[in-house]
């Protein structure tokens, strides 16, 4: 099943379902029928194929015809996994990590599907960087790994997009990942029946302006999932809609000779096999 959120040329906001990735029903927040947004459905821990289920009766969504928001627009923690592939680590000048490196992003930076990444006033260092974004959907603290993808509801993309002179202003990441309009997030959400467990062996792409940038695969990440899980909620107790953006493969612009930065008019395209394609325009702060 996916399941996106968007809104339509009334400002409405509305939820749009599939079963077989093709037709989209659903139906807006003035509909008596309308379930709830997304995020009342996964924090409430609804029956996600009851909602499918329904759905198959509702109007027809176009999702040609909407704007895609960000698939959930409250969420209540966004824990973003830093140096997660070991190329990656290695071309930044690190050592693979023995211990998850996390930051944390904030709802203020999230822009859905075909929204616009903006690049700041303040620097010209937009970096891209893809990744896989776990949803959870039952909560919970001391999850042990082998339990730990039981908690996971959803899958969807992530474009991390950072401004790299900030982010390395201080020994802390907060500043240079929490940009306003700055993370991709769509354009929808896979349900973790759709995928293999923590959504293993799944390639991912980024392109910018055509040109395919970065290229790997899940298996790759140096923590998996439920490797993830275990060790973040040895520290705090998970909720349902939090985010685990699990981090992204080699490839990003600060590393290259010379630096490629995404710049206004630059499309950027982030693709996860069996989940979709996140695309973002970029636009320079107005």
């Amino acid at each position: 099943m996916r399941f996106a959120t968007f809104l339509d040329a009334d400002g409405r906001s509305g939820l749009a379902v599939t079963r077989d990735g093709t037709d989209f029903h659903g139906w807006r927040e003035d509909d008596p029928a309308y379930p709830g947004s997304l995020d009342d459905l996964i924090q409430g821990e609804a029956d996600l194929a009851e909602i499918a289920d329904a759905a198959a009766t509702a109007a027809r969504i176009d999702l040609d015809a909407v704007t895609l928001a960000p698939p959930l627009r409250r969420p209540g923690k966004i824990l973003c996994v830093g140096l997660n592939y070991a190329d990656h680590a290695r071309e930044t000048g690190r050592q693979p990590p023995d211990y998850p490196t996390l930051f944390v992003r904030f709802p203020s930076t999230l822009v859905g599907a075909g929204a616009a990444l903006v690049r700041p006033r303040a620097s010209i260092q937009l970096d891209y960087e893809g990744e896989l974004v776990a949803v959870i959907g039952r909560g919970g603290r001391h999850i042990p790994r082998d339990r730990a993808l039981e908690h996971v509801v959803a899958y969807s993309i992530f474009n991390d997009a950072s401004v790299r002179d900030y982010q390395a202003k201080a020994s802390q990441w907060t500043m240079g990942k929490n940009f306003d309009a700055t993370g991709g997030f769509g354009p929808w959400l896979v349900t973790a029946d759709m995928l293999p467990p923590g959504a293993a062996g799944l390639r991912i792409r980024t392109r910018l302006a055509g040109a395919v940038v970065q290229e790997a695969n899940t298996d790759d990440m140096i923590f998996d999932l439920a490797t993830l899980i275990e060790r973040i909620s040895e520290v705090m107790t998970l909720a349902p809609g939090d985010l685990i953006v699990t981090g992204t493969p080699p490839g990003v612009g600060i590393a290259r000779t010379p630096p490629l930065f995404m710049k206004p008019g630059d499309l950027c395209e982030v693709e996860i096999e069996r989940i979709g394609l996140l695309r973002n325009l970029v636009v320079a702060e107005g």
